[in-house]
């Protein structure tokens, strides 16, 4: 199958509304180019990740503005579409950084809340609440597990998304400049210690003076980086093989020895 990531730079000058029309547009231009089967965006592209005064104010319903644009973006390009994520508004008023996930016939395949939110004392962990359940979503090539941005750090949270059947992450973020270090480090370690594809897309530009890391990446489930942006706005599209997954983890079963995490064995009677 063949994958996109779309590393937008988001210009603060430009309107919220302008933005969702260009990146529809990008989304279908991207498409019919490349051929792609599924199209990834960054997280919070339609208000910056750092642009936490926005929050509110652009916070969404799940089916608003954003979600109606990519549900249709995804259907005239016949392609899965990750939306990336955008600030959402529960009905009963909490915020969540909520990833969207679309197929080919614009029906929402997936949403996933963000678990792990960035911020420490601050900014989004203060300002949004938590999610609280793990998220896949299947097309007929393999099984995606999402996460999203901080969620890189926590590992426990794809050995999750591993046992509910994932063979290929999608992560979209809002990486900042200065731990672009981490950022790559985080996206092979995540590939290589659970055997799967890693497809983290990044923005470019800066978040509310944030300057972001940009280099989006696609690792493969040995560590194998197989394509790399740089720091602006670049798409990159890879050609994926999900019987690689399975083949790494035949050839080198390490996920079978786990022990820790796992259900514990069942006890045979007294005296057997």
């Amino acid at each position: 199958m063949r994958a996109s990531l779309i590393q937008i730079a988001v210009d603060e000058g430009e309107a919220v509304n302008s933005r969702r029309s260009r990146v529809a547009s990008l989304v279908r231009e991207v498409s019919a180019r490349d051929g792609s089967d599924l199209v990834v965006l960054p997280e919070l592209w339609t208000t910056g990740a750092f642009a936490y005064e926005s929050f509110a104010d652009e916070a969404e319903p799940l089916e608003g503005p954003t979600y109606e644009a990519m549900s249709k973006a995804a259907s005239e390009a016949g392609v899965w579409l990750h939306a990336g994520s955008i600030p959402e508004r529960d009905p009963d008023g909490p915020l969540y950084n909520t990833s969207l996930v679309f197929s080919p016939a614009g029906e929402l395949a997936a949403a996933y809340r963000k678990i792990h939110r960035f911020g420490f004392d601050k900014g989004e962990a203060v300002m949004m609440a938590a999610g609280s359940e793990l998220a896949t979503f299947r097309t007929q090539d393999a099984t995606f597990g999402l996460a999203t941005c901080y969620d890189l750090r926590f590992p426990e949270l794809f050995r999750g998304l591993v046992d509910a059947g994932a063979e290929m992450f999608v992560v979209p973020a809002g990486w900042p400049a200065r731990r672009l270090e981490h950022w790559l480090l985080f996206a092979r370690a995540r590939a290589v210690e659970d055997q799967v594809y890693v497809l983290a897309c990044g923005t470019g530009g800066a978040h509310a003076g944030v300057p972001q890391a940009g280099h989006s990446v696609v690792v493969d489930p040995w560590g194998e980086v197989l394509a790399e942006a740089g720091e602006g706005e670049e798409v990159l599209t890879v050609d994926l093989d999900p019987g690689r997954v399975s083949a790494t983890r035949e050839q080198f079963p390490a996920l079978k020895d786990r022990l820790l995490g796992q259900a514990p064995p069942k006890r045979g009677a007294r005296g057997a």
